[in-house]
């Protein structure tokens, strides 16, 4: 351990010059702290009080006499060189680990770990992770995609962004989809709120309740929803949906509405409705393309803010909370706003790379 091995002399200009140094405002607090070390040291101090009047610890009073001892007061007013730290990684051991880890890995493995490409390459786990953050690359992750496959695809993308973004005049464009087995669960325990470092906790058993789906068509000029609880998801629910949005859509009004591919909505019953209501006129998004249906977003925000941790002992328990929390929405209704052109829709899926064979 560091301990006291020199004793400190001042000369009259040695004091004169520490002194200068601790009063001059520009100097670096690191240089007076130093000098304040020194002169209380040749004061004959005990190291504890002169660590204490100087604010620092015993082993850098220690360490400071000794560097004036050896080097003056020149040597209070500089750092000591530090011996170079490991060399940086040659270039082409990285260009290397960029290389298998962009790879197939060997045999059955599905994916390169960091420990797997330092043994091969003969470098430390640490220096393989800060290779990675380098260059951004995060092998353990995997993200999913879904391509369509709708010869159709550019024309109804088209036609769906031009509803979003120019909607027809003296028209209600509807986004129209159904939420179906939504499930009434009821959890074993009370769970406790959330606290400070805690988060709020749920038990991970539930009983179950039933289940009902929920029809929705969101307006996309004013961002109203109507919905429907109903039973089962079949054409004749659909076909009552239908009427329950055709009431309460004032007449004169042309109504356009978007879905999705799913059966019910094909039906042969569904259509001969549809021959009996012109005004009416389907559009149907692109197969694989769900996204483009505005109303999952409202189903997405239902699901987060009142279904996923919610607490229904009854379905009558849980189509009471879909209908205050859609009630809820259209007291302050928001329009649904599409930014993103068809063009650049396009350009940004010719973009996305094609799965390997």
């Amino acid at each position: 351990m560091m301990a006291q091995t020199s004793c400190v002399l001042l000369t009259a200009d040695d004091r004169q010059r520490l002194g200068a140094i601790i009063g001059d405002r520009s100097r670096p607090l690191k240089h007076v702290q130093r000098a304040r070390i020194i002169l209380h040291s040749a004061d004959r101090l005990p190291v504890l009080e002169v660590a204490r009047r100087a604010g620092a610890s015993r082993p850098a009073v220690w360490r400071w006499q000794q560097r004036f001892a050896e080097e003056g007061i020149d040597g209070l007013l500089r750092d000591k060189t530090r011996a170079p730290g490991k060399p940086p990684v040659p270039k082409e051991t990285v260009a290397r680990v960029l290389a298998i880890t962009c790879s197939e890995p060997p045999g059955e493995v599905t994916h390169w770990t960091g420990r797997a490409v330092a043994r091969i390459v003969g470098l430390s786990l640490r220096t393989i992770q800060r290779i990675w953050q380098a260059h951004r690359l995060q092998p353990h992750r995997i993200r999913t995609f879904k391509r369509s496959s709708d010869p159709a695809f550019a024309e109804k993308v088209e036609n769906i962004v031009g509803l979003y973004m120019n909607p027809p005049a003296h028209a209600v464009v509807l986004s129209i989809d159904e939420k179906s087995q939504i499930q009434a669960l009821s959890r074993t325990r009370p769970g406790t709120p959330v606290g400070p470092g805690r988060p709020a906790t749920m038990t991970h058993d539930y009983k179950r309740h039933g289940t009902t789906t929920l029809f929705a068509a969101l307006d996309i000029l004013d961002g109203s929803v109507i919905g429907r609880c109903m039973q089962r998801h079949r054409h004749q629910e659909f076909i009552r949906f239908l009427n329950a949005v055709e009431a309460s859509v004032p007449a004169g009004k042309v109504i356009h509405a978007v879905l999705d591919n799913y059966a019910a909505h094909k039906h042969p019953r569904v259509r001969a409705w549809l021959s009996r209501h012109p005004r009416w006129t389907f559009h149907f998004t692109p197969t694989s393309a769900s996204w483009m249906n505005a109303v999952e977003g409202f189903f997405s925000a239902l699901t987060r803010r009142r279904l996923r941790r919610g607490e229904f002992v009854s379905i009558v328990d849980l189509q009471a909370a879909i209908r205050r929390y859609i009630n809820q929405h259209n007291d302050a209704p928001k329009p649904f706003v599409w930014t993103k052109p068809a063009d650049a829709i396009m350009a940004k899926l010719n973009r996305q790379p094609e799965p390997f064979e």
